[in-house]
């Protein structure tokens, strides 16, 4: 069964540094990575099975859904955009083929160094955190109006509340 997504590729590229001409083949796995690992942490199994079944029959629009639709479109599509970048940036210029790992290049253009893309990692990550808090914020004041928000029982993944990367624990 295929994943449904949350954002599609002209969200991603109307709201990010993605270029137009990128190939959805490209970045449409980051989007799902980043839907599944960080948007999942954030609204927890219940609320983000909720999302999946809401929006994957298209119900997302119509009139009981109108809350929830107001939480995709202003908190977790803004969210998931940054998300996927962060996600998607480590890899833009590698592509593994028949015979090999290899570095895309291009005529006129120069590729960055490894220092350029980790920056732009962190800001992206920087938006994404910013968009997390807010998230958190809307939540707590109105968990209310999303029951599956905390109805999270054993193996489920219960939404965490703190919106910033600390980087690595070895």
């Amino acid at each position: 069964m295929a994943t449904v997504l949350f954002i599609n590729r002209t969200d991603l590229i109307r709201n990010s540094i993605l270029d137009g001409n990128v190939d959805t083949d490209k970045f449409i796995q980051f989007i799902k990575i980043s839907q599944q690992i960080n948007i999942q942490n954030y609204l927890g199994t219940k609320l983000y099975d909720k999302f999946t079944l809401i929006v994957g029959n298209g119900d997302i629009d119509t009139a009981p859904y109108a809350d929830y639709k107001t939480l995709l479109n202003e908190y977790i599509q803004p969210m998931l955009i940054w998300f996927a970048q962060v996600d998607y940036l480590p890899f833009a210029a590698y592509q593994v083929k028949n015979g090999g790992v290899f570095k895309h290049t291009s005529e006129n253009a120069e590729t960055v160094n490894k220092t350029e893309v980790d920056y732009l990692v962190e800001k992206a990550r920087t938006h994404a955190e910013w968009y997390s808090r807010r998230f958190i914020d809307y939540m707590c004041f109105n968990e209310n109006l999303f029951p599956e928000y905390t109805s999270n029982v054993n193996d489920d993944i219960y939404p965490s509340y703190d919106a910033t990367f600390n980087g690595w624990v070895l």
